[in-house]
């Protein structure tokens, strides 16, 4: 094993991506050589349903690789190759996009309302 050196420190920053969900951008601005072989990683940490529950409807990906861990909360995953599924706290998705694929990713709560995660691209 090799070990890498960090080769940056970055500051996330508040954005909002889909359907208007708050999130933070760890990495994904910038140098993509800094990152690489990643190009963006999100953390979505919210307890406030109204800003998040619009989630991500029907999107296109092609040529790239999503891993979503679920913290807390619970994810719908759905995908046009017919896949679908729900991804708790603790659950991880790891979706090769290929040549392309459209899917959708809906947040919802759990029973205090809380949604966290983080997706790594």
């Amino acid at each position: 094993m090799s070990i890498r050196p960090v080769k940056y420190e970055s500051q996330a920053q508040p954005t909002r991506e889909g359907a208007g969900v708050h999130l933070h951008r760890v990495f994904g601005f910038g140098d993509p050589a800094l990152t690489d072989p990643f190009l963006m990683m999100d953390d979505f940490r919210n307890d406030d349903p109204a800003k998040y529950m619009r989630g991500f409807p029907w999107h296109p990906h092609r040529g790239i690789e999503t891993i979503t861990y679920v913290l807390a909360g619970t994810v719908e995953h759905g995908d046009s190759l017919g896949n679908q599924g729900l991804l708790g706290a603790g659950d991880v998705q790891w979706m090769t996009a290929g040549s392309g694929i459209m899917h959708q990713e809906m947040p919802k709560g759990d029973f205090a309302g809380r949604m966290h995660g983080f997706q790594l691209w």
